[in-house]
């Protein structure tokens, strides 16, 4: 954990502004913005990035993608600069649960993968591209996303431990967490050999 500098005030704001951010869920807003009907409707229902590849268009699934992570990355950038590294992590990981519990969409938001991503990124820019590159590679060998977002979740803390953010570590450990508790049914679809690969409706 960082070194606690701001007042619990301070935080709590920052952690409000990092779920305001969060929550917004991009998936929706592009899939409707490119004429692809409503994303509940679609595939998994799901509001994230796998899921909106499954209406056929990359483009907008690379727009949902940047968006989602950059949500994540603003918040812990927009926090850091004006209180500090400790609001930072408060941002992030309210930013990270709003994109999983939006209260517009009555809590039931996405697995939280690319603004997992995002704001690793922003809060230690090596841990966030060795979690890139891990999710990249499990993807490139395995072709199936959610297994990509969970071997990556999984590696985030001890990333941070090898390249030296062990500030971070325990964000880490929370986010992977809550990772692997979205991906509860995905597991069990790994597990039964059913789980879809990447692009497949």
């Amino acid at each position: 954990m960082p070194v606690i500098e701001s007042s619990a005030a301070t935080l709590l704001l920052w952690a409000l502004i990092g779920y305001g951010l969060g929550s917004v869920p991009f998936g929706m807003v592009v899939t409707r913005l490119f004429g692809l009907g409503n994303l509940r409707q679609i595939g998994s229902g799901n509001i994230g990035t796998t899921n909106v590849l499954r209406t056929g268009s990359k483009t907008a699934a690379a727009l949902t993608l940047l968006l989602d992570g950059g949500k994540g990355a603003v918040a812990v950038l927009l926090a850091r600069a004006l209180a500090g590294e400790d609001a930072a992590q408060a941002a992030g990981l309210a930013a990270f649960l709003g994109h999983c519990f939006p209260v517009w969409l009555g809590f039931k938001g996405g697995k939280g993968v690319a603004t997992f991503l995002g704001l690793m990124l922003a809060l230690a820019w090596p841990v966030g591209v060795a979690c890139c590159l891990s999710w990249l590679a499990t993807a490139l060998i395995s072709r199936i996303s959610s297994l990509s977002a969970l071997v990556a979740a999984a590696l985030a803390v001890v990333w941070s431990v090898l390249l030296g953010y062990q500030s971070v570590a325990l964000l880490a450990a929370v986010l992977a967490a809550v990772v692997f508790i979205r991906h509860s049914a995905n597991i069990t679809r790994l597990r039964t050999g059913t789980e879809p690969k990447i692009g497949q409706k």
